[in-house]
């Protein structure tokens, strides 16, 4: 397995692995891309073209990003349909984030699939976990999803919450750490 795969398997990914040059040359890849992107103004077509570069994934014209939107990696990002990214996210991918159709993120959201290893003297090392955000799922403003979470089709994540743990479908949850708040409100039609 080359160093993506190592990386996306979370492995431990130590900065003098023989192939983190490569994984180097990427995260500048990514900088590049979302520099770019974020520079001057933008249509929303444009933006999308820009998107398609970093991810090497054609995107939906349903789908709709707001700049400036920051990425440390971008090619494990996967966007569905009728995808709406507000402004001021940030993405760190190395672990792969899959946003589903009609998903919803709110503005200077985070969804941060790296950590780092506890022990001091291997600190500066990176290892990761996938996040998977379902089918209609709306994350409010300023939330943080972290490694290995996966929320739930329709759920909502309150704004500001720190989410640690999955959360189930049809379900809100807020806080830091993010807690059930309630199920969702269903519409009886009439």
């Amino acid at each position: 397995m080359d160093i993506f795969e190592r990386m996306r398997n979370g492995e431990l990914i130590l900065e003098s692995d023989p192939e983190y040059p490569v994984l180097y040359e990427a995260l500048l890849r990514g900088m590049r891309i979302t520099g770019q992107l974020n520079a001057s103004y933008h249509t929303p077509a444009e933006t999308r073209a820009i998107i398609s570069e970093l991810t090497g994934q054609e995107l939906d014209e349903s789908t709709w990003i707001v700049p400036p939107f920051y990425s440390d990696f971008g090619q494990f990002i996967r966007f569905g349909k009728k995808v709406f990214v507000n402004s001021g996210c940030m993405f760190m991918d190395r672990g792969g984030i899959t946003l589903e159709d009609g998903v919803f993120i709110g503005p200077n959201v985070n969804i941060i699939t790296e950590n780092h290893a506890e022990e001091p003297e291997l600190r500066h090392n990176v290892y990761t976990r996938p996040i998977l955000i379902k089918r209609n799922a709306w994350i409010g403003a300023a939330a943080v999803i972290l490694p290995g979470v996966t929320i739930g089709e329709n759920a909502i994540v309150a704004a500001g919450a720190v989410v640690t743990k999955d959360v189930p479908d049809n379900m809100i949850v807020g806080g830091v750490p993010a807690r059930t708040i309630r199920p969702i409100k269903t519409s009886e039609p009439k």
